[in-house]
């Protein structure tokens, strides 16, 4: 199985980018994380990062047309990209949508998400571990 984890804008800068919200995990060590853990579960994952939507949609295009399971931390186009829910409704496999931080402790608009409703799972507010979990549980779920 391959797991897709596809990251939005703004998450190449983490380590940087606030890390009392973020945390200090580099992108870099997001990706290593990623990786292990596919490597401990079995499953082949592949990380990515826009800060391009049309760019996004093309890359959850290319999980539905491989019917491969989504981990989705679709950034800033979780609270009001319809491309981006539709790219994703699309999918045929589990779409788990992942927040790092707790969005519903944040700013209000945070709290709405236009993917929640198509998603199987959502993990919020679990730092990076959140992909680790996100990417064991579809591996558990596909075994």
């Amino acid at each position: 199985m391959k797991v897709f984890v596809l990251n939005g804008p703004n998450l190449g800068r983490l380590g940087s980018r606030e890390p009392g919200i973020y945390g200090s995990t580099s992108y870099a060590g997001l990706e290593e994380l990623c990786a292990r853990t596919g490597a401990e579960c079995g499953v082949e994952v592949e990380t990515r990062q826009t800060d391009h939507e049309g760019e996004l949609v093309g890359w959850l295009h290319e999980a539905a047309d491989a019917d491969s399971p989504v981990v989705l931390n679709a950034g800033a186009w979780t609270h009001y990209s319809i491309a981006v829910r539709d790219a994703a409704a699309q999918l045929r496999a589990p779409l788990i949508e992942l927040h790092i931080s707790n969005v519903h402790a944040r700013e209000p608009f945070r709290a709405k998400s236009v993917l929640s409703d198509i998603a199987t799972a959502v993990v919020a507010g679990l730092g990076v571990r959140g992909y680790a979990h996100a990417i064991r549980w579809l591996a558990e779920r596909d075994s």
